[in-house]
């Protein structure tokens, strides 16, 4: 039974672990390069640095507190808005 336990605990640390890197990993794509990857994203994200800086602080919101999670999801909706035209 512990040893079921432990097993279980282990593969969710290391879900969790995997989730940070890949979160991190399509953050900084997004924001560095201005392009978010996969076709889906590509269809729906407008704004993709907005969505990348949402993310990152989405996955720092982790080590952080919950305001930082709420700003980071805020980001990323923001992110699939169209972009504001001035044209009158």
């Amino acid at each position: 039974m512990a040893l079921a336990m432990l097993i279980i605990v282990l593969g969710l640390w290391c879900a969790g672990i995997v989730l940070l890197v890949l979160g991190t990993t399509i953050g900084m794509y997004a924001l560095a390069l201005g392009r978010v990857p996969g076709r889906w994203l590509q269809r729906n994200v407008e704004n993709p640095r907005v969505w990348g800086a949402g993310a990152l602080l989405l996955v720092a919101a982790v080590f952080s507190s919950r305001t930082v999670a709420l700003i980071g999801a805020g980001l990323i909706t923001l992110g699939y808005l169209k972009k504001p035209t001035f044209d009158h």
